[in-house]
């Protein structure tokens, strides 16, 4: 019964997440969560804040969660900006920054959100190919645009941009929006919190889900300048003023103050992902260089989906994405050692 449908649903089409495996056992190495549980930390301040507290309304500014980011980053609270997931402050900031009419800049091969959120916001966009070896041609942002938004590292490909470079973009597009997506930047990459005093039209996004192991908790934040946070407050506060709950505010405060858990855990990821890298190589694989918590993968035949097929009729889940650019590669999310073994070994067999 579609007929009830808005012309703005009919036209729509939706990100599609990874496969969630619920009626088999899989080493699921398809939607890069953080293979290691959560500090105990966090987990201790979730059950001690199970309470009757929960029938009253959490605080809608966050402001002991903004401290804490904040600190951890040397800027000052009211430079943070908190939200149910990295995904609906991506959707705050395309609202908040982006013009129907202008249009805005990604690459050809990005986080699959950004076209569906340029649609639903009727925002006109253009992409910038990438390079043959998937870098990103940083010059092609220097162009005449509306915006800019672009994940460092990028996602599926797992590559990284230097300082340098987004300094460049940056100075170029003075009177634009540039927004980076760093859900990855822990595994390797070089952050440009750093660049927020510096830049009135920077905004940085990161993510508690992967390098913090909290993907089920839905937290996500921006660091930029006031005016720029003072935007998404606006956004936010037209939708929905409660956008953390009690619980989620608790542990991603633990998340932040045990830096010890966090250094340790992606390090252990970087580890094994450059362990596997290598291993793959030796068999024949194309391996990209990554500083995600994945891999991008071509088999030595180039035959991607048929691969994926066998993976996963032998228990492992990983991420093909059928498009032309990329469709001899899989995403491959790094696991623990062991999962990384049976995956290894699995390959060896086939």
């Amino acid at each position: 019964m579609r007929k009830y449908w808005s012309e703005l649903v009919k036209n729509t089409e939706p990100y599609v997440p990874g496969e969630q495996a619920n009626n088999k056992k899989y080493i699921k190495l398809n939607t890069n969560e953080n293979p290691y549980p959560p500090s105990l930390k966090v987990i201790e301040a979730i059950k001690n804040n199970v309470d009757n507290k929960l029938r009253l309304y959490p605080d809608p500014s966050c402001q002991e969660l903004k401290k804490i980011i904040s600190g951890y980053y040397g800027i000052k609270s009211k430079e943070v900006f908190v939200g149910n997931g990295s995904d609906e402050v991506l959707a705050f900031s395309f609202m908040a920054f982006f013009n129907p009419g202008k249009e805005i800049l990604f690459p050809n091969i990005t986080y699959s959100f950004y076209p569906v959120y340029a649609k639903i916001f009727n925002i006109n966009y253009k992409t910038v190919r990438l390079n043959k070896d998937f870098s990103l041609p940083f010059e092609e942002f220097f162009k005449s645009n509306g915006g800019i938004i672009f994940p460092n590292p990028n996602a599926p490909t797992g590559k990284d941009l230097p300082l340098s470079s987004i300094k460049k973009i940056l100075k170029k597009n003075i009177n634009n929006i540039v927004i980076i997506d760093e859900a990855y930047i822990d595994f390797g990459g070089e952050s440009a919190v750093g660049l927020v005093e510096d830049f009135p039209n920077l905004i940085v996004l990161q993510t508690f889900s992967k390098s913090r192991s909290l993907a089920g908790l839905r937290v996500g934040f921006a660091l930029g300048q006031k005016h720029l946070i003072e935007a998404l407050a606006r956004i936010k506060n037209s939708f929905n003023s409660y956008t953390l709950d009690r619980l989620a505010l608790k542990g991603a405060i633990e998340a932040i103050k045990d830096n010890k858990y966090f250094e340790k855990t992606r390090y252990k990821i970087i580890k094994t992902r450059e362990k596997v890298s290598a291993k793959l190589r030796k068999m024949g694989f194309d391996v990209i260089g990554s500083k995600a918590n994945f891999i991008f993968i071509s088999p030595p035949d180039k035959n991607a989906e048929d691969l994926f097929k066998k993976l996963k009729e032998n228990g492992i889940l990983v991420r093909y994405f059928n498009q032309k650019e990329i469709k001899d590669y899989l995403r491959v999310s790094i696991g623990t050692d062991q999962e990384m073994d049976s995956f290894i070994k699995t390959l060896e067999n086939f």
